[in-house]
Formats: structure tokens, C-alpha cells, sequence
């Protein structure tokens, strides 16, 4: 059940040396373990000057359980909220995945701040950055990003903490933290800047601070009437407009209205010469194209994500479960049936996740602006063949449909009411690989597919993310990897391991990891051999001349992203 919950919320859950790039030979970043370049304490003060809020000392937060403690620690409220991912969001040394937090050795030791004090370790700083800038403005991430270039600090931005590949933290680094930009309008006709004036757009648009997360986003566009795209996660504590939306950003609703991307409308940002641009379609539209969908992290600090909106929707929700299959080939024929039916699913608009294993399936559908009648006919034949199939084998079937006036209020009474510590997954050790599946092959050979994961032997998270308006998206038109437009379904596995875990032990489950590479082609995990055709596909060429173009200092070098190959494997240094 442990890695069931963590499955769940992986998925749902996820960016002076101005002649770097030209200089031959390595090129180190300035870390806070070499005092020999690390910026002296009156550079600090002069920073701190500069901007609205004390800068931060970031810490794990289970250090609060270790004496002596900071003084506002407080142990029993960090038990109590260590798996709730809003209470992590707000912490600005908490990651949402904890092995994040951590930092293994070349020599196999392990830096770490564990919450089970029993474990007989030493309370460190691991790979959470010591020292950052609590940024509330665009200003405040200027006099951040210019200091960083100044001293030639390796520069981490954080927003929520849940990127799955630990881009939100970096041993010995400097953190801009965004978390707290909070700002939030609505424009009832929004005119992109430098957008011709005699064009109407008539678009209502909800911009959104860099800190904002989806149940803040989503409370807002229920205040004016209005649906958005984005994620869900349990008490929806990720990001609305940082790595989500930089990465591709899927939902329930894309194939209804598109991916995140699809709906962005402008973004502002903070380059590395700490230039704030405003992007889209008129202004740098080069960069535009790039945002959407060319990685967190990467070509600057997103200070704030403009989306199109939507008018609300009635909304079905659609819940099957089955639980303990009596044979694998009752498995594996209810998991060929589900896979076969899907393209028929993004064909109505349908959205939402299934899981399974041999021993259990379970579906989680959204039928956006579908009446309880048309729901339950798109779907009962599929009830039917499970319950035929299963009929006298001793397996347990529940099946039930829910109508929504909206979608706002499924989203309020089925995932956002599963924030609680209770319920969530935060702050779990865990690391996923995961593939797109064109519609292609689930058309034609869905009975190897369903052969195939069940093989793997662990429990699968298939999210029905594609299909529908995605498809109908120009693949050139925008950054993101070509592969989304033809793609229906996003299979993700994860691995994790009990805090205390030897880095002999971690390795084992990363290893495992690695293996299902052998199995399933074009895996996008930390384990990518050639993440740059993973991501990216055919435009990763012209996103890493446009970085170039927009951050020549190569501040913004995050694991696996545009140009990151040019360093090594901690991003510390810059390959000869």
C-alpha cells in the first residue's frame, strides 16, 4: 500500500562569467562548501538591502526534531504534516519527495535530516540549499538572479518543491524562492502586450503568480465563473505556474480544452542578464514557443503564467474498482479491454487514471459536459466485461457514477478534500520512470501493452492524458515534444525505500528503475540515456539555441534539461 500511495501521488504529481559558454575548459559554479569564492557576509547584507524579505536559511524541516532545534521548530507539528504536500509547499527547505532533501556521496555516505530520529544519524543539510531569497516580486528575483551572476552561484528555483527530478534543490546552491508570489487578476478581455490593436481576442484570462498553486488557481476561476486547466494532486498543492506548466502540464480537462501549454496565453519572466520580459506571441514569441513545453528551470524565473479560461462544465465522475484478481489472465484481460477502449474515451472528451497490478484495477474517470445518462452508457460495457469476466472467481467489483454541476465541484469533493496528512504521499522517498503510448499502438496491439506492464510486476499508473483537443494542436507550434499530439496514455511506475535505506539499498530500486528501459522504450526518468529525443524530440536543436540566445551565462542548468549535457553529472561544473 505504501508504494501504491506513493504511485498515486508521483503521478498526480512532475527550470560576472559572462563568457561561460565560450571559455575553454571546465567552468565550476561557486558553491557554499568553498569559501574561497563563496560571497563574504557584507555581500549578503548589501543583497538583503535589496529586497522586500529577510533572506532565508533554508532547512529540512525535519530538522525541528533534533536538538538543539531551531527555535521555531516545533516536532509535533512536522509529524503531523510531514505527508501533507501543502504544509511541504510552505516550507522552504521541504521537497515533496524526500529523497530530494538528501544527497549520497560518491563513497556511498549520505547527508540527510531524517524524520525518524530513532535512526541513530546525524541531522544534516543534504542537498537543500543554505541560503536564498524569499522573492515576492519580479524585483526581488532581479537583485537575486544579477547576485548569482555576480558570484557565479549555482542558482535553484522553487516553487512547490515537486519537481520529480529534485530540480527544486542542489547541494551547496543558492535558491530563488518563488512560493510566496501570490498575486492573482482576471481580465474579461485580456490584450496580449504588443498584440495588434485593431484585433479583438475577447479572452478571459487568469494570470497567475509564480507561488500560486491549483487549488488557489482553481478557487479563483470559480470566483469568476470560469474553468482552468491544470493538475490534480491530492489537496492540489502543486504548482500552477512554474515546472507543471513548463513541462507540458496534462489533466483531466486536456483532452477537452488541450494541456496547460495549449492555454497559456503570456508568461513574465526574469532572464540571467535580470531583464524581466514579458512573452508571447508578439513580444519574443521565440521564446514563447519555447516556454511552452521546453522544461522548468531552463530559460529564466517564470514570474507569472497568463491561462485562457473556460465556461464551466457539468461533469461526470466515474469510479471502478476491482480488487483481488483470482489469475493473471483475468488481468491481463480486463487490463487489454480498458487499454482497447481508451481511444474511444479520448474521443468523448474523457480524462483521468487507472491503476493496476495482478492483483487490482482501478479506474478514475472525468467526462467533462456529459450528462449522467451518456456516461454511463459510454462505460457500461466495459462494467459488463469485467463483471463477466470475473463473475464467480471470488474478485470484488464496485462501480458507481457521480454527477457535478462542475467540474469545480468534483475537483472540491474528490480531490481537493484528499489534502489531509491522512491522505496524501509528501514526503516519501520515491523515483518514477514513465512513457507516452501513441494511439497508434493502443488501437492495435493493446493486448501487448497490457502484457507488457503487467509483466513489469509492479503497479501501474495510467493516466488518460492525451488525445481529443490535444491532437488537434500544431506538433510545430509550440516547444513541447511533437510525441504529446499522437499520444493517449502516460504509463508511470515508481520505486521507493524507507527513510535510513543505505545508498546500497537506494541504488537497488533505482536499478530496478532502470531495468524497466529494457522493457519499455522512450522512458523519460532519471535514467535517460538520450533525454534530449525523451522530452524533447525533434525540437530540442532549436530550444537549445534559444536558450542560448536568452540565458548565454548558463545560470539556469537543471537535471536533464535544455543544455544540461554540457555539465556534469551534479551541474556543478561544466564539462571540458
Amino acid at each position: 500500500m505504501l508504494l501504491k500511495a506513493l504511485l498515486l501521488f508521483l503521478v498526480a504529481h512532475i527550470d560576472s562569467v559572462l563568457s561561460l559558454n565560450n571559455t575553454p575548459g571546465p567552468q565550476c559554479r561557486c558553491l557554499f562548501s568553498d569559501p574561497s569564492c563563496w560571497p563574504p557576509a557584507d555581500e549578503f547584507d548589501s543583497l538583503s538591502h535589496q529586497l522586500s524579505q529577510p533572506l532565508i536559511s533554508p532547512v529540512p524541516p525535519e530538522s525541528a526534531c533534533y536538538p538543539p532545534s531551531n527555535p521555531s521548530g516545533n516536532c509535533t507539528n512536522v509529524i503531523l504534516n510531514s505527508a501533507n504536500g501543502n504544509w511541504r509547499a510552505n516550507q522552504s527547505g521541504s521537497m515533496e519527495s524526500f529523497n530530494f532533501e538528501t544527497f549520497i556521496f560518491a563513497n556511498g555516505s549520505i547527508s540527510a535530516c531524517y524524520l525518524n530520529t530513532s535512526l541513530g544519524v546525524p541531522c544534516e543539510q543534504g542537498s537543500v540549499p543554505p541560503i536564498g531569497v524569499d522573492a515576492r516580486s519580479a524585483q526581488d528575483v532581479q537583485a537575486a538572479v544579477a547576485f548569482a551572476v555576480k558570484w557565479n552561484l549555482k542558482v535553484v528555483i522553487k516553487s512547490t518543491g515537486h519537481d520529480l527530478l529534485g530540480r527544486s534543490s542542489g547541494r551547496g546552491s543558492f535558491m530563488i524562492w518563488t512560493h510566496n508570489m501570490k498575486n492573482i487578476s482576471f481580465d474579461a478581455n485580456f490584450i496580449p502586450e504588443g498584440g495588434p490593436h485593431n484585433e479583438t481576442f475577447n479572452e478571459l484570462a487568469l494570470t497567475l503568480g509564480a507561488g500560486i498553486q491549483w487549488n488557489e488557481a482553481y478557487a479563483a476561476g470559480e470566483s469568476y465563473g470560469r474553468v482552468i486547466v491544470g493538475g490534480t494532486s491530492f489537496g492540489e498543492s502543486v504548482g500552477a505556474a512554474s515546472g507543471y506548466v513548463l513541462g507540458g502540464g496534462h489533466s483531466v480537462l486536456s483532452p477537452t480544452y488541450g494541456l496547460a501549454v495549449d492555454n497559456v496565453l503570456q508568461f513574465t519572466l526574469v532572464t540571467s542578464s535580470a531583464s524581466v520580459l514579458t512573452v508571447n506571441a508578439y513580444s519574443h514569441p521565440d521564446l514563447f514557443w519555447a516556454l511552452r513545453g521546453g522544461g522548468g528551470g531552463t530559460f529564466g524565473v517564470v514570474t507569472s503564467v497568463t491561462y485562457n479560461t473556460h465556461p464551466p462544465t457539468p461533469a461526470t465522475l466515474i469510479l471502478l474498482s476491482v480488487e483481488n484478481f483470482s489469475s493473471g489472465a483475468i488481468a491481463q484481460s480486463v487490463v487489454s479491454k480498458f487499454l482497447s477502449l481508451h481511444p474511444t474515451l479520448a474521443d468523448l472528451q474523457w480524462g483521468g487514471i487507472a491503476s493496476f497490478d495482478s492483483s487490482f484495477f482501478s479506474f478514475s474517470g472525468v467526462a467533462p459536459d456529459t450528462t449522467l445518462a451518456e456516461s454511463n452508457a459510454a462505460i457500461q460495457p466495459f462494467v459488463d466485461f469485467v463483471r463477466n469476466a470475473t463473475a464467480g472467481s471470488g474478485e470484488t467489483v464496485q462501480f458507481s457514477t457521480v454527477p457535478f454541476d462542475s467540474v469545480y465541484v468534483l475537483y472540491d469533493a474528490y480531490i481537493a478534500s484528499l489534502g489531509g496528512a491522512a491522505s496524501s504521499s509528501a514526503g516519501l522517498n520515491g523515483e518514477l520512470v514513465s512513457r507516452l503510448f501513441p494511439r497508434e499502438l493502443l488501437e492495435t496491439e493493446y493486448e501487448k501493452v497490457a502484457d507488457t506492464l503487467l509483466g513489469l510486476g509492479d503497479l501501474v499508473s495510467y493516466v488518460l492524458a492525451g488525445g481529443g483537443a490535444v491532437s488537434k494542436v500544431d506538433p510545430n507550434s509550440l516547444g513541447l515534444n511533437p510525441a504529446w499530439r499522437k499520444a493517449l496514455g502516460h504509463a508511470i511506475l515508481a520505486g521507493g525505500w524507507a527513510d535510513g535505506t543505505n545508498a546500497t539499498g537506494i541504488h537497488q530500486v533505482e536499478n530496478q528503475l532502470k531495468g524497466y528501459l529494457a522493457v519499455l522504450e522512450e522512458l523519460a526518468s532519471l535514467y535517460e540515456k538520450n533525454f534530449q529525443q525523451t522530452f524533447f524530440g525533434d525540437h530540442y536543436a532549436r530550444l537549445e539555441s534559444i536558450k542560448d540566445i536568452y540565458d548565454p551565462v548558463d545560470l539556469f542548468v537543471v537535471i536533464e534539461g535544455v543544455g544540461s549535457e554540457r555539465w556534469d553529472e551534479l551541474l556543478d561544473c561544466r564539462k571540458a
